[in-house]
């Protein structure tokens, strides 16, 4: 839509400029608006507008086309609110929800009432066993994340298939070290302890707070981190390397947050120095698919696919800064291989 004068101004139209064509002594003034590009045949006829002093109203007449220059016709009214903007929507545009589209929603809806309804009874189980815990295997905890990992097979085989390259990659149960992996989905928590390794996860102290979930989170030992918080992150480092030396691995995701497009961040230095400091080996691990299944800002829906984990060599060193390097060429790779 293009106005090119009018007598009254009107900053709602898109694209308009404004032009006062002045008044004459009886204080009428006429504009002329050009309303659409696509019906050249249609030229608006003078639009006059007349200014009553005494009863102080203005008075608009209907303004009429002129066809031909020869004959006058009403306005249709349907036009004088049309726009380029408003044409680039239509009736048919409509954003309805597609058979796909229901059916992830319904499995969404389903997933996570099978993990609710999974998660109180094994939470049962964590709680009982959680004074023995304490007892016997306070650092590793490896009750709790067999616990864990049953919840989160039991939850995530119904809806989709998880396969796992590399399984001879692992290092022993009992070796303390430092895993790494892209981070795609709230599915990555699911896919990475089916694995069953006792490792520690770093989470946001919000999620702590949820009931069942963040309880279980507390008994398995998992490391609370304010994000902005630069002495929550020391303190979150320290912990890490005291739970190394003490025989138990953390895991962490060096992109710091979930990837939107699936590509790999910029990785974080925190994961390495860890591993560089305390002397244990870094096991870098690519995740493929749970972005699909689940994007980010997405997580009410469920779509159909599945998920592979590829494990990598374990990598060793005393360089922060080439194990991040290493550990992400490692990642990227199987990332590439699997576009």
């Amino acid at each position: 839509m293009e106005v090119l004068s009018s007598y009254t101004p009107c900053t709602t139209l898109p694209r308009a400029s404004q032009k006062s064509k002045g008044c004459d002594a009886n204080h009428k003034c006429s504009a002329i608006i050009n309303i659409s590009r696509k019906r050249p045949e249609l030229q608006r006829a003078p639009l006059d507008l007349s200014w009553d002093n005494s009863k102080q109203a203005m008075e608009f007449f209907r303004p009429q086309y002129v066809v031909g220059f020869h004959r006058r016709v009403p306005m249709p009214r349907d036009v004088i609110v049309r726009s380029e903007a408003a044409e680039a929507g239509s009736t048919d545009a409509s954003y309805f929800m597609t058979d796909l589209q229901l059916v992830s929603k319904v499995r969404g809806v389903c997933f996570y009432t099978t993990t609710a309804f999974v998660a109180i009874f094994l939470f049962m189980v964590m709680l009982v066993a959680h004074p023995f815990v304490l007892l016997f295997d306070r650092y590793r905890r490896k009750v709790h994340h067999l616990v864990a990992k049953a919840w989160a097979s039991l939850t995530v085989l119904p809806f989709f298939k998880v396969e796992f390259e590399g399984l001879e990659n692992l290092v022993a149960s009992d070796t303390p070290a430092v895993y790494v992996s892209n981070h795609q989905s709230f599915l990555d928590i699911y896919s990475l302890l089916i694995l069953g390794r006792s490792f520690k996860f770093i989470s946001k102290t919000q999620i702590f707070i949820f009931p069942i979930i963040g309880w279980a989170m507390y008994m398995m030992g998992t490391i609370p981190l304010k994000r902005m918080d630069s002495r929550s992150q020391l303190d979150c480092l320290r912990r890490c390397m005291d739970l190394v030396r003490k025989g138990a691995s953390v895991f962490f995701f060096p992109e710091g947050t979930r990837s939107k497009d699936g590509k790999l961040g910029t990785f974080k230095k925190g994961a390495f120095s860890v591993a560089a400091k305390t002397g244990v080996p870094v096991v870098p691990i690519t995740l493929v698919g749970t972005g699909k299944l689940m994007p980010p800002g997405m997580e009410g829906t469920l779509n159909s696919g599945s998920v592979k984990i590829v494990i990598h060599k374990p990598i060793e060193g005393n360089n922060p800064d080439e194990l991040c390097e290493r550990a992400k060429t490692a990642i990227a790779s199987a990332l590439l291989t699997s576009s």
